[in-house]
């Protein structure tokens, strides 16, 4: 499964470039747009084909879930501690994120995945992520009801890596963006995973 994140702000052709990734056969797509106002929220969707829906996720603005038929939401760490999951545990797929491998074991079934990070360095924030241990503490998973989802600095260099190493799925946000050519990057990255 490879996942891709939005970047924070709204880029030029963001919505045409998602939907080429969608037929190029992008799995999910996570919008994480916090600066943005609910009409830029709005106008966005509006720009990704409705086809796709189902394979939103929403990072906020989960009130627009209902006007366009998404029911997958994404939770922060602290979200998640807060209880502001409780109202979308029955009937929504939810989704959250962990920096460490103990607190992915303890994560219940209502979860259908959880992006753990920074897998690698990170490709958007430098410096980020340059000591992390998370690729080798992955052997201590034992919770294998929850889907884990590496995240941070995954590229099509190293994706082959992470699936190797025993994650479910990638979910890609620098190796993407920060390319010149976003859906050639995509491409090779799911070309590396289907050899």
């Amino acid at each position: 499964m490879i996942l891709v994140i939005t970047p924070e702000t709204i880029i030029q052709n963001e919505t045409e470039i998602i939907n080429q990734m969608f037929q190029e056969g992008l799995d999910l797509l996570h919008i994480r747009k916090p600066m943005i106002s609910r009409e830029e929220m709005k106008n966005f969707l509006y720009g990704i084909h409705e086809e796709f829906y189902p394979q939103l996720v929403l990072h906020g603005y989960d009130d627009l879930g209902k006007d366009y038929h998404i029911s997958r939401f994404h939770f922060r760490e602290s979200d998640r501690l807060e209880g502001k999951v409780k109202p979308y545990a029955n009937g929504s797929i939810i989704s959250t994120s962990v920096h460490d491998i103990h607190t992915f074991n303890g994560l219940k079934k209502e979860w259908e995945y959880a992006f753990i990070s920074p897998y690698f360095p990170s490709i958007s924030k430098k410096g980020y992520g340059e000591h992390s241990t998370i690729i080798d503490d992955i052997k201590y998973r034992n919770n294998h009801h929850v889907k884990l989802i590496a995240l941070g600095g995954i590229n099509e260099n190293n994706i082959k890596k992470v699936f190797e190493n025993g994650a479910d799925g990638a979910a890609l946000l620098g190796g993407i963006w920060e390319s010149d050519e976003p859906v050639n990057s995509f491409k090779k990255c799911r070309n590396k995973i289907l050899l």
